[in-house]
């Protein structure tokens, strides 16, 4: 007779955020000031992985790809996500 190569003690999935936060290096922080103290979500989005140009709001200049990155958004709110150069996010 073959082995059975059961496991009796699964735990079942958890269900994962909408919110994003379980990328690994998501952060919840202080928002631009004029959002009056919100918290946002924020993560570093490396240079391998910036494929696109984006608009910086802090200074309204283009986002070339390859350039390392923040990604922004504000808690549950995930599809309002906005990309700052690192030194207009640290300036916010």
């Amino acid at each position: 007779m073959g082995r059975k190569n059961r496991r009796t003690n699964i735990t079942p999935a958890r269900e994962l955020p909408a919110h994003g936060a379980v990328i690994f290096g998501t952060r919840l922080v202080d928002g631009p000031r004029w959002t009056n103290g919100e918290q946002y979500h924020m993560r570093i989005m490396g240079s391998n992985t910036a494929k696109k140009f984006y608009i910086c709001p802090g200074c309204n200049q283009n986002i070339p790809p390859g350039i390392t990155h923040v990604v922004a958004w504000p808690e549950g709110r995930g599809d309002d996500r906005r990309h700052w150069h690192k030194p207009c996010w640290e300036r916010r």
